[in-house]
């Protein structure tokens, strides 16, 4: 099996013997509209899909034979197509959007013709448009991939550019030359059949889309929820042999290595049906490689959604984990830099569930692969730790699974006293128990990629953290400036261990005092353990 990775071309996919899931019901579906746009996050087929819907306006019907669409489409057209890619590009020279697009434009031109009397880009491609409406007698076919690379590229970027006598930014300069490209679709309404934008992120219309006739956004359009990405059917469907064959090489069964894989990359939903989708980039590599890593978040390292988490003094246990109305984390407005919507647009979360009584959805991380890695990363920069904070969680999991609590307090112990003093400096108490209770959450996120992590509302009371292993529950609770035996009592006054004494495992109950003067573990007492 051949495994389209870095493929984007859909014909190359097809002539050369590429699998390709089948999506074209819905591609044939979605031409039934008019303008549309599309968020999905890097690497989740945005681009083939662009490449698929231009080989169909095409009319290369030789193409899609045996595929979904061909017993859906009987009238076969070519259509003057237009195909703006802003992948691959650098735009943090000033110069390099407008000489993108008019470069776009040129090319055009010396097919369709040029009217000396427009001047505007926007004018122009207006012209091109029905240009090729006239000749061709069909209306055209627009197709913009990546939409807001150029306004990411410059997002934040402090330096400014001199334009019309004016000092402003780059992004500001981005945006104004996109605002003026997009105003041709509503110059040009009679002369499109078609228009698809994609990209990461949706802008607000204030900031790039008006001045024309707002897309319909299909990114969470119940019908088109799987149109990127493989669900779940589709991975048994088109991967069986494959993954029986992963599942040989790690000697699992073909059940325990599905729950492997759904683990580590499904988890992904864009809609209120709640369809899960997988990582298409990841679930790619792993068959080909015949090894499950971390493959899409190490292609993108998002350190521009730490900055924003940094800038707007947003902790992720404040954004993660709760129900949301729909406009919270999906208009997101250029002129103000909200986390939330960024952190869910690029695929760090996702919907996990859809309250139809009250209309909201819950944010969380959609699976181990990107829980993993951006909570590592976040910790990282949030602690100033001298020691990555992936790598000593993994030792801290090996050390609770094998029952060897003083070596997990020994860690603990050594990693809280790593983090600077600068770093954990806070100037109050509400702050320094915030600083607290976020520190010890990163450090159990992380673990939850490993070992089962539980932080509930129990009808005893509220339970601080616990830690589950196939052996062993763990039940801690924590003080700051507090004391450890006082943490211990509180863990068997409220009964936190009462839903666990049918587990059939050994039960750990540890109270753990934090000091805030020295950051590090300041008492340790740990209670009877009850036994399987």
């Amino acid at each position: 099996m051949k495994y389209p990775i870095g493929i984007q071309s859909f014909e190359r996919i097809v002539k050369e013997g590429y699998v390709y899931v089948d999506k074209t019901d819905m591609i044939y579906q979605l031409t039934r509209g008019s303008i549309h746009f599309l968020s999905r996050p890097r690497r989740f087929g945005k681009s083939l899909l662009v490449s698929t819907l231009e080989n169909y306006f095409l009319g290369k019907r030789e193409l899609f034979k045996g595929l979904k669409i061909d017993a859906l489409e009987k009238d076969w057209k070519t259509y003057p197509v237009f195909h703006l890619d802003f992948n691959g590009k650098n735009f943090n020279d000033k110069d390099a959007l407008k000489d993108t697009i008019t470069g776009f434009v040129e090319e055009k031109e010396a097919v369709y013709g040029r009217d000396p009397y427009h001047k505007s880009i926007g004018d122009r491609f207006a012209y091109v448009l029905k240009s090729a409406h006239q000749q061709t007698g069909l209306r055209c076919v627009v197709l913009v991939d990546e939409y807001d690379k150029p306004l990411l590229d410059v997002m934040g970027l402090p330096e400014t550019i001199h334009v019309n006598n004016v000092d402003i930014t780059l992004e500001e300069n981005h945006r104004n030359i996109l605002k003026g490209f997009y105003s041709t679709f509503k110059l040009a309404d009679a002369d499109l059949q078609f228009v698809l934008l994609t990209g990461v992120t949706k802008f607000s219309q204030i900031s790039v889309f008006s001045g024309f006739n707002q897309p319909n956004d299909i990114s969470m359009a119940s019908q088109f929820e799987t149109l990127c990405g493989i669900d779940d059917e589709e991975l048994e469907c088109y991967f069986h042999p494959v993954i029986q064959e992963l599942a040989d090489n790690y000697g699992y069964s073909y059940e325990k290595i599905r729950e492997v894989l759904r683990r580590q990359f499904d988890g992904y939903h864009f809609g209120p049906k709640m369809k899960g989708v997988y990582n298409p980039f990841s679930i790619l590599n792993t068959f080909f490689n015949m090894d499950i890593r971390d493959y899409w978040f190490r292609t993108g390292t998002p350190t521009y959604l730490v900055r924003l988490l940094h800038d707007n003094h947003e902790n992720l246990n404040d954004i993660t984990g709760k129900y949301y109305d729909e406009s919270e984390f999906v208009d997101y407005r250029a002129e103000k830099e909200m986390p939330l919507p960024m952190i869910y647009q690029s695929g760090y979360l996702t919907i996990k569930d859809y309250d139809r009584e009250m209309r909201t959805y819950l944010l969380d991380f959609p699976n181990d692969e990107v829980k993993n890695g951006f909570v590592t990363m976040t910790a990282n920069s949030y602690l100033a730790t001298r020691e990555d904070a992936g790598s000593w969680v993994r030792r801290a999991v090996i050390a609770l699974k094998r029952g060897e609590l003083e070596k997990f307090k020994s860690l603990l112990t050594s990693f809280l006293a790593s983090i600077p003093y600068t770093a954990r400096r806070k100037e109050n108490e509400t702050e320094k128990e915030r600083y607290f209770t976020y520190t010890l959450y990163l450090i159990f996120r992380i673990a939850s990629c490993y070992i089962t992590y539980i932080e509930k509302e129990q009808s005893y009371g509220r339970l601080d953290c616990c830690v589950e292993t196939p052996k062993y529950v763990y039940i801690f609770e924590f003080k700051l400036d507090g004391s450890a035996e006082a943490a211990l009592k509180q863990i068997d006054d409220m009964g936190y261990a009462n839903e666990f004494l049918a587990s059939g495992k050994t039960i750990c109950k540890v109270g753990v005092n934090i000091s805030s003067e020295t950051g590090t573990v300041a008492g340790w007492a740990i209670g009877e353990m009850v036994m399987k």
